[in-house]
């Protein structure tokens, strides 16, 4: 598990490590430069014609780093000097002397700038980093504003994009790269959705410093990655039966909206529940009968909508609940879900319509505890909490509803932010921009639902369903792109088991 470290930390991090290893701050410089090195040669040819932009700072030293590595593997590199190099850190000075003489080295004045034409297939951003606490201003803006407007050319930042604070939200302009490539850890500001259009796809590189070395500036966030997943799952027996792998309840629907608790009842399945029932409108029966044989149905006394029969339902005797999928708001379904919440007192993921309920009608948080997981979306969090300025503010509301919820809150979002009551709030690795489309949330619900069924505990279930969710997402949109819609990400749902060598 990755930390996600402030800026201001990294300084005292890497002299930290320095100091403990007995290496120079060069020798770091080279690992994160062959760390880049690697990562890059898997994904782009030797005959692309690559331009690295270099600030003066310690990011350019990476860059400079990085084009000699490169230029000697045989890249076709030319390197872009971008402002004061008088004032160049003592690495970036040391990098810039160990340039090949064959290596073309080109220092960019403000006219250079303005009227340059760039033949490039490839940028690599390495002008500024971690340290930037401003708007951009001078030739970085204009350097950042002429390669915005490349066309058909592949933009990678190093570290971080130029332009974008480490810790804060963006002021101004930044680089727009296509994928970001991270030293040991994500920058917190990467996780914010503002920026998606700047970090593009995130990828970390390791350079060395391990994981017990990090823990000593821990800030309590992490970014889940693979092998946190993996050992999370529990192990079951080849005499396990049905009963061992949960009784679930998916409870939502109303006329014209059963589809949600439908997708979120075959979620369960295809993650593993031994039993799943539905608890629907009458309407909804025969539609949840016919399309998904596999579960069990129980009807409201409602024909449209959810209504509350007392002692009809016998509820706690399921293992875990899945709440609120196409549920809609009407006074009856108040009612219900007032009594529901009061009646169920097990594990239980409160979504959709059900959140919205909860941020219409105060009152109902009161029935929040250690066992209930809210999964909104960024809208649906903000009716819960009040308006936010940027994400950042957003994630720290989070934790403090956590907190004083004692839930489990899953802000939903491309980096899926998952905060504890404790303080600890985690980050997803997985997914892409092809699962924003409908029903994916209700997807969630029941991935989450499932876990908990079969005893996974409230972290476990809620981090191993974010993750697989979506990693699922990833698998179904490798061959439908923009065509990807939520039942293929359900049908994507065992791929993601034989990916983690989960069995």
């Amino acid at each position: 598990m990755l930390e996600i470290i402030s800026g201001s930390s990294v300084k005292k991090l890497d002299t930290d490590f320095i100091t403990e290893k007995g290496i120079t701050s060069h020798r770091l410089m080279e690992n994160a430069a062959l760390a880049f090195c690697d990562w890059f040669e898997e994904n782009y040819h030797r005959n692309d014609k690559v331009g690295i932009f270099c600030g003066p700072g310690n990011n350019g030293g990476d860059g400079l780093a990085i084009a000699r590595l490169l230029w000697r593997k045989g890249y076709d590199i030319i390197v872009f000097l971008v402002g004061d190099t008088e004032k160049a850190s003592a690495d970036c000075r040391l990098n810039r002397e160990l340039l090949p003489d064959k290596l073309p080295a080109i220092s960019m004045s403000s006219d250079d700038i303005a009227h340059m034409e760039f033949d490039l297939n490839v940028v690599v951003d390495a002008m500024l980093g971690i340290g930037v606490n401003r708007p951009l201003a001078g030739d970085f803006l204009n350097m950042v504003v002429k390669l915005n407007d490349l066309s058909n050319v592949r933009k990678v930042a190093v570290d971080i994009p130029t332009g974008l604070p480490a810790d804060e939200c963006l002021q101004g302009e930044a680089l727009k790269a296509d994928v970001t490539v991270s030293f040991q850890y994500p920058k917190f500001s990467l996780m914010f959705p503002e920026h998606a259009g700047y970090v593009g796809v995130l990828h970390v590189v390791g350079i060395g410093i391990g994981n017990k070395f990090m823990r000593q500036f821990t800030e309590s966030k992490y970014y889940l990655q693979p092998s946190d997943i993996s050992k999370r799952h529990l192990n079951f027996s080849r005499f396990a039966h049905k009963g061992d792998f949960g009784r679930v309840l998916l409870v939502g629907g109303s006329y014209g909206s059963i589809g949600a608790v439908r997708m979120s009842a075959e979620a369960a399945l295809r993650t593993g529940s031994g039993l799943a029932t539905c608890f629907v409108p009458a309407c909804g029966v025969d539609v949840i009968q016919a399309s998904l044989p596999e579960v069990q149905v129980i009807s409201s006394s409602g024909e449209k909508r959810l209504c509350w029969d007392e002692g009809d339902m016998g509820v706690n005797r399921f293992d875990a609940v899945g709440i609120g999928p196409g549920m809609g708001g009407s006074a009856e379904t108040v009612t219900f879900l007032e009594s529901f919440l009061n009646v169920y007192k097990g594990p239980k993921v409160i979504d959709a319509d059900a959140i919205n309920i909860l941020s219409n009608h105060k009152k109902l948080l009161n029935y929040l505890d250690k066992d209930a997981i809210l999964t909104p979306h960024i809208k649906e969090f903000e009716r819960l909490v009040g308006h936010c300025e940027n994400h950042k503010q957003r994630l720290g509301k989070a934790l403090e509803f956590s907190s004083e919820h004692s839930c489990v809150l899953v802000l939903k979002g491309a980096h899926t932010s998952i905060s504890f009551p404790d303080g600890t709030q985690y980050f997803n690795s997985t997914g892409n921009k092809h699962m924003a489309t409908g029903g994916a949330g209700d997807v969630l619900t029941g991935m989450i639902t499932s876990f908990l069924g079969q005893g996974y505990g409230t972290k476990n279930a809620v981090l191993c369903g974010v993750f697989q969710h979506g990693l699922a997402g990833e698998i179904a949109s490798e061959d439908k792109k923009r065509g990807t819609i939520a039942t293929d990400i359900i049908q994507a749902i065992p791929k993601s088991y034989l990916q983690l060598n989960v069995d």
